[in-house]
């Protein structure tokens, strides 16, 4: 957690329909998460290195087997547009979701398709590098108070969430699985240009859903302390040890909690076979 007047959610779902609702829904001490990110870097090889040997082959990786495969057929496009001219349409169909922009301020417009797809795929880690955001921060800062010797997420903190619970929870999950079936070709190559060649991006967000409804619903309040760089954390070891998306849940209340859960239930089905 982090100081306040710093508040970031990071989101719940990364594709350009279910996605676009939960990239605000999670973004509320995004930042300072980013910290112990470490960049991967590959070692340089040896001058010096011996040639393979003549009949040695690589093995081949095998590729994962789909897990929850998309009809994507009946939803073909043929007026889909190219990745790199897709921020238009996709911002359209998502504000026709929402009735309305309202719902989606906090979200960034530009390369919309690969931020999201890029923010899902981050939302089960420990930290989260700036680059992956793909939200604006949310207005305000964590509302503490102080409770039984030690300072707690205040009950009043709730109200910064409640009008994106509510847009989150009034979306139409079979509207939402249609469009998003609409826009998954350019959603699965945003993730391929990830890295994920042999990665089905369907399969990733279902898993991370899952992670999601896998997280902890303690009694509120929740007792928070602050580290040695004043930012707010846990004071529950487990909780704090969490991924930044299930932390995210942990800092609305218990009903909020449980309503973006069913939510995401509702989602899950739209987009799997059950």
């Amino acid at each position: 957690m982090q100081q306040r007047g710093k508040a970031v959610w990071p989101w719940v779902l990364g594709i350009v329909m279910v996605g676009g609702v939960g990239a605000w829904l999670f973004r509320d001490q995004w930042q300072g998460l980013a910290d112990r990110v470490q960049v991967p870097t590959q070692a340089a090889v040896p001058s010096t290195a011996a040639p393979p040997a003549a009949h040695t082959t690589e093995p081949t990786p095998s590729i994962p087997a789909i897990q929850h495969p998309l009809d994507t057929d009946a939803a073909a496009d043929p007026a889909l547009p190219k990745m790199e001219d897709s921020d238009t349409t996709a911002w359209t169909a998502l504000s026709g979701l929402f009735q309305g922009e309202s719902g989606l301020a906090l979200l960034l417009r530009d390369h919309l398709i690969q931020r999201l797809v890029t923010h899902v795929d981050n939302l089960d880690k420990s930290s989260i590098p700036p680059s992956a955001l793909a939200t604006r921060p949310l207005p305000g800062g964590l509302q503490v108070e102080t409770g039984e010797g030690s300072e707690q997420i205040a009950a009043v903190n709730a109200a910064r969430y409640a009008p994106y619970v509510q847009a989150f929870t009034a979306l139409d999950p079979a509207a939402a699985g249609t469009a998003y079936r609409r826009f998954y070709p350019l959603i699965q190559q945003a993730y391929v240009d990830l890295g994920r060649p042999q990665g089905y991006f369907n399969d990733r967000l279902v898993a991370v859903i899952d992670h999601l409804l896998q997280t902890p619903e303690p009694a509120r309040p929740l007792a928070v302390v602050r580290d040695e760089r004043g930012r707010y954390r846990f004071a529950d070891p487990d909780l704090q040890a969490r991924s930044v998306g299930q932390k995210a849940l942990l800092r609305m209340d218990a009903t909020q909690e449980r309503a973006v859960k069913q939510q995401l239930r509702a989602i899950r089905t739209a987009i799997t076979r059950g």
